[in-house]
């Protein structure tokens, strides 16, 4: 019997148990009063056994198709919603009308026993509300609070539950829970427009947590916008007695400044900001003549523009800094009448009227960067900005209006207080502190423009906050992908969760045509609901839905800017599409994974890619990315068997296109995609995998000339490669024709330091040349003279190659003698890394020791941690003296270093 067979079998006999069981319970009519958890659990034991065959959508069949004629049936009811729940999917209304039935007939054990079932697996709002109102019911005070606690992490709508809990914390002298609490309602209650609550939890608020100005603004602009600014502005009339009792001026007048953008002509506000600033400002010795000035008082002067010229000119006293744009930075040394006397760096006792200043001068704060550059040693200053970098981000980011990006950020450090090596290092670190650091936040409408917030801001909040500013797609995917799936709270942040989540399925909601967003928006909103089941918006469209209304898969696909959608798009065509192996062909080239390419030949084996593959190396050129990864990453000898395909036209291939990208750097096209290509085609031919090497090993002369011969051509292979391949060329056939090649000069275009041991050696290596190679070739030149026709003389070609080859070596050796300089050990000196030295370096982003012996390029050896002080590595070493510490990148590679000790090499 096939396994097909007996499994078909095991289903039948399943779907029959369970017709018996829907039977028995219609015909005997079973009433509610009867039933009880066990009658539950022995189902759950046909479940076991419906899972175990899975028999799931046969049973579910079953059991819909019962409740067309028996709509309370409670087997069906059951069977089909455990079974919808197994299958993860969303709907549980069978389940939903099990558990009305027995609330309406107080059956509070078995809604229990129901709800708790459906929380197996996983949380859901409606069985957590139910169960929380059966405890109720049963008096169970204590558990009502628990499942309350639980409902509130996966309903972010629901408000009154969150108030009740707030104030039994606050009942139990647990105030910064009651405040958390309190906090959340308050913002449940914004969302649905209950004024009376809202304003009766911002009491509570104010008197519990007064001085978070950063949670009531946030609040204040949510009013403003969801229900009104008159009621944003009757709130901050509440808050602001408390700083203005408690003489926190700074503050006050902020408030003050937010109800006045929203009603510029409040009299209150005018009068009460006023009197703020003279309580500000009551020792400024121009107080009340700034105040008469900028016309504060006078109710017909625009609010705003008398407050910004009333703030510009009491900035101006003495012992305050401004900055004038030739001068540079200033102190002002005294103010009498209407003169001000200031100490600008490049102009001393500098005088100017009021009226000018104001024009002329920015006013800086004492913090000010520009300050601290002008005034602090540049030592102290660049000590302190490389190493505090929270302090130095502050710093820069007040200074700039409080609004900075990393550009801008860059402009104020370098070069003035750090190098431009120094700022890689600086600059990751600062990313990570800004994304980290709970005292900094992004501007809610630029992505990358970042503040420093009066208040620390929640990992939560800072995301929100990020997702917002953010105006790219692929953006914002990323942003929710790193909260949804790295975050463990998320259940205590899902108004911020759910917020990001909406504008995803607004995609879902409202499409007439698929697009990359569209797609990517299903995918996502699919992975996420599949972790968290709560949050399904209630989406009823399938995958298959969506990728038959989808035009072109493939220009879709390449529009997809993730990685993971891509990866997920993948897997659901798989499983959805009876098309999968074809779109996996025609999207292959897009993702270039082994896996899919292992997943077609396990579904249908070699001989399925057999035609695809030959597209892919007849065409090339149009094909060149797709061609070079197979090259290099999954065809062997057994496919190019297979395909009755000869490697040498593979090799060919390879260096026309490492000619083509080549000229097409060079005439400035598609630049950064060919120089990719190009190196990896280098580094297969030439470098790592040293293919050519291999091929002039194994193969016969023919091919192997033909090769060599459009290598030759190449301008962009470097000649001593080319020099390299002649030599293993005529190891293996002395007799090779080597036409048309011009001689070729590889000399050092600058002197260099040696080792006498090094030295010596080359000089041996020349005169062996000299001496003994030469003459023995100028032998073999006159032997194939005599034998005659030099037209067609192969041993004479041979041997003239050889020859060019010989005086190529000695006037590349006879240039480096000339140019090399003999550095002995007595001479070197340990104070700084350089040539004969020996240093240890500490790695800081592994913390590990490693050590290196800095010599020359003859002394070379780096697999024995030997490095010349001519290579990238040795080059950024050098000059450095112990306890420096250096960044620097090196093929798109970050180093980050500390010198420890340098000692003298061992060496001759």
């Amino acid at each position: 019997m096939s396994e097909n067979t007996e499994n078909t079998e095991n289903i039948e006999k399943v779907a029959r148990s369970v017709h018996e069981l829907l039977n028995e319970e219609k015909w005997t009519r079973a009433t509610l009063n009867s039933y009880t958890i066990h009658n539950f659990q022995e189902l759950d034991k046909t479940l076991e056994e419906i899972i175990r065959d899975s028999a799931q959508d046969a049973v579910k069949e079953i059991c819909v198709e019962h409740l067309h004629h028996m709509k309370n049936s409670i087997i069906a009811l059951y069977l089909s919603g455990i079974i919808s729940l197994s299958q993860q999917l969303v709907d549980d209304s069978h389940l939903v009308t099990l558990i009305s039935i027995f609330t309406d007939n107080h059956k509070w054990g078995i809604v229990e026993f129901l709800c708790q079932r459906i929380l197996e697996f996983g949380e859901n709002k409606f069985a957590l509300r139910t169960l929380a109102d059966t405890y109720n019911n049963e008096n169970e005070n204590g558990k009502m609070y628990e499942i309350w606690e639980r409902l509130i992490r996966v309903d972010y709508e629901e408000a009154e539950i969150v108030k009740n809990l707030a104030e039994r914390k606050d009942q139990q002298g647990h105030r910064e829970e009651a405040v958390d609490y309190y906090k959340k309602a308050l913002h449940r209650f914004i969302g649905k427009k209950l004024f009376t609550n809202i304003r009766d939890i911002w009491h509570k608020l104010i008197d519990y947590c007064p001085y978070e100005t950063e949670f009531f603004y946030h609040a204040e602009k949510k009013i403003a916008k969801i229900i009104s600014e008159d009621r944003a502005v009757q709130l901050l009339e509440d808050l602001f007695p408390c700083y203005k009792k408690g003489k926190q001026w700074d503050t006050a007048i902020a408030i003050l400044k937010r109800i006045l953008e929203y009603d510029a002509k409040s009299p209150w506000g005018r009068k009460e900001i006023t009197e703020c600033y003279r309580q500000k400002y009551a020792a400024h010795s121009q107080l009340e003549e700034y105040i008469r000035i900028s016309n504060l008082t006078q109710s017909w002067r625009n609010i705003h523009e008398a407050i910004a010229d009333f703030e510009k000119h009491i900035a101006f006293d003495a012992g305050n800094f401004v900055f004038h744009r030739e001068w540079g930075v200033g102190q002002i040394k005294n103010i009498k009448d209407d003169i001000i006397e200031i100490d600008f760096v490049k102009k001393r006792h500098h005088k100017m009227s009021l009226k000018m200043a104001v024009s002329a001068l920015q006013i800086l704060g004492k913090q000010h960067i520009w300050v601290l550059k002008s005034g602090m040693s540049k030592e102290k200053l660049h000590h302190r900005i490389k190493n505090d970098i929270p302090w130095a981000l502050k710093t820069v980011i007040r200074s700039l209006g409080n609004a900075a990006d990393m550009k801008k950020i860059k402009t104020e450090l370098v070069p003035a207080i750090l190098s431009a090596g120094e700022w890689m290092a600086w600059s990751t670190n600062a990313r990570r502190v800004l994304k980290e650091d709970n005292n900094f936040g992004n501007l809610s409408d630029k992505a990358d423009y970042f503040e420093v917030r009066s208040q620390p801001v929640s990992l939560e909040e800072k995301t929100l906050n990020r997702f917002k500013a953010e105006k790219n797609f692929f953006n914002r995917v990323e942003i929710i992908e790193d909260y949804a799936f790295n975050m463990k709270n998320i259940e205590e942040n899902a108004e911020s969760f759910g917020e990001m989540l909406e504008y995803f399925t607004g995609f879902i909601r409202s499409f007439t045509t698929v697009n990359e967003q569209v797609l990517s928006s299903f995918l996502l909103v699919a992975k996420i609901i599949a972790k968290y089941p709560y949050l399904n918006p209630g989406i009823a469209i399938n995958f298959k839905t969506i990728l038959d209304q989808v035009e072109n898969i493939e220009e879709i696909f390449q529009k997809v800017e993730n990685a993971n959608l891509k990866k997920e798009l993948l897997l659901q065509i798989r499983k959805n599409s009876p098309q999968w192996q074809k779109l996996f062909i025609t999207l292959f080239p897009h993702i270039l994974s082994r896996q899919v390419l292992d997943e077609l030949i396990s579904a249908s084996g070699e001989e399925a890619l057999r035609d695809f593959f030959l597209h892919i190396i007849n065409g090339y050129r149009e094909n060149r990315v797709t061609f070079i990864w197979l090259v290099k990453n999954f065809f062997s000898s057994h496919w190019y068997e297979l395909l009755n395909v000869k490697y040498e036209k593979i090799l060919i291939s390879s260096i026309h296109l490492l000619d083509i990208s080549f000229r097409e750097i060079e005439n400035r096209k598609d630049v950064s995609e060919n120089r990719k290509l190009n190196k990896q085609i280098h580094s297969y031919l030439f470098e790592d995998e040293k293919r050519v090497e291999k091929f002039i090993a194994t193969e016969d002369e023919e091919p192997v000339s033909r090769v060599y011969t459009l290598i030759w051509d190449i301008q962009s292979v470097d000649d001593a490669i080319k020099l390299e391949l002649r030599a293993r060329i005529h190891e293996r056939f002395p007799s090779f024709k080597f036409i048309g090649q011009a001689e070729i000069e590889v000399v050092a275009s600058r002197g260099f330091y040696v080792s006498a041991s090094s030295y010596e050696q080359k000089q041996k290596t020349l005169q062996q040349i000299i001496e003994v190679d030469i003459p023995a070739n100028s032998k073999e030149i006159g032997a194939a003279i005599e034998l005659g026709d030099l037209r067609e003389n192969a041993e004479y070609k041979a041997a003239k190659e050889r020859q060019e080859l010989l005086n190529t070596q000695v006037g590349k050796l006879t240039e480096e003698l000339e140019k090399a300089q003999i550095i002995y050990a007595k001479d070197v000196d340990i104070s700084k890394i350089c040539f004969g030295t020996s240093v240890t370096l500490f790695n800081k982003d592994n913390s590990a020791e490693e050590r290196y012996t800095i010599l020359g390029p003859w002394e070379s050896d780096p697999a024995n941690l030997i490095i010349s002080y001519l290579s990238p590595l040795g080059n950024e070493l050098l000059n450095h003296a112990k306890d420096e510490e250096l960044s620097f990148e090196i093929n798109e590679h970050s180093y980050n270093y500390r010198v420890g000790n340098i000692s003298v090499a061992e060496y001759q």
